[in-house]
């Protein structure tokens, strides 16, 4: 039976994703975007993939969310559709007709609204178009681990990705050893995640797949030595792991997540406002997972009120 997913509306930034550093970061990453054109054929030098601009522009969502359209025949595979702006059903739908092409199949990366929005107005123009989805919803196909889908000129094998969300997949096009990534890695800067260490073994699994090309991002310009960036937000985590499990070796015998951020960050964690909006959050994502991972331990110190989470390295840990 196919699983109900969240709520197919826009997901709210919570925690430190709502804050004004946040806010003020991606400001600055918006200015210094490249234009990316709304229909852009031989996408990454790929006569394979067509890509189509969401028409959503935003802090989040980068010059807008990309859909790639797979294939180099009649038929082709549809991977994403958008959050439902007008221009993108008109850019596709225009695009098939001018060229008599139809969709075989649409395979989603997750189910985030910024990349299903758009599946209503799809269906409308063809509403035989069958729908695939990790964790699918009413209606929708599951999608399997290695499962291949095939059209002319393409095969796309389905690797199971969660961390950014539960229900997240990426795409590997076999002819020329690229990825689709969806949101687990975007065209520029860092993404987001749900479960941190999921997303972090996710992030491993796409590295060890070998994909020697390109990575066709969910947002930003398309990624052009994927393996590189790859190792970027894998070394990135990485570091963030080996502060937190260095700072709480070097305080004996345990510290608070206060301790923690304070030793981290400074004065960016002096302000109660900026702690609980932008350092609490990825703190605590932080040490739950390496909690899960038998790295560091905690124990609960007073009663009421009062009580606090204490946080402590393994001893058969080193760091």
């Amino acid at each position: 039976m196919p699983s109900s997913s969240p709520s197919m509306t826009k997901p709210k930034p919570q925690g430190f994703y709502s804050s004004t550093f946040w806010a003020d970061y991606l400001s600055t990453q918006h200015s210094r975007l490249p234009k990316l054109g709304d229909v852009t054929e031989n996408c990454g030098s790929s006569r394979r993939v067509v890509r189509f601009l969401g028409g959503n522009p935003g802090p989040m969502q980068l010059q807008g969310t990309n859909t790639y359209l797979v294939g180099t025949g009649r038929s082709r595979i549809l991977i994403d559709t958008g959050e439902g702006h007008p221009s993108w059903i008109m850019n596709l739908t225009g695009y098939l007709d001018d060229h008599d092409i139809s969709i075989s199949h649409v395979l989603l990366t997750h189910w985030h609204n910024d990349h299903t929005g758009g599946l209503d107005d799809l269906l409308l123009h063809d509403p035989d178009i069958p729908v695939h989805k990790h964790m699918p919803d009413l209606g929708q196909h599951p999608l399997r681990d290695g499962q291949i889908f095939t059209t002319e000129g393409a095969t796309l094998r389905v690797v199971l990705t969660p961390g950014h969300s539960a229900d997240h997949a990426c795409f590997v096009l076999e002819e020329e050893s690229v990825m689709f990534t969806g949101d687990a890695v975007l065209g520029h800067g860092y993404s987001v995640a749900d479960d941190l260490g999921a997303y972090t073994e996710s992030l491993r699994l796409m590295r060890r797949l070998g994909c020697s090309g390109a990575g066709y991002p969910g947002h930003g310009d398309v990624i052009q030595n994927l393996p590189r960036v790859l190792d970027m937000y894998i070394a990135q985590r990485a570091a963030r792991e080996r502060q937190v499990c260095s700072v709480l070796a070097q305080a004996p015998p345990s510290l608070t997540v206060e301790d923690v951020g304070e030793r981290l960050y400074g004065e960016l964690a002096s302000s109660s406002d900026s702690f609980d909006t932008a350092v609490r959050p990825l703190l605590d994502q932080v040490l739950f997972m390496l909690a899960d991972h038998g790295k560091v331990g905690s124990r609960l110190v007073g009663i009421g009120p009062g009580q606090r989470r204490h946080w402590f390295v393994v001893q058969s840990q080193t760091v």
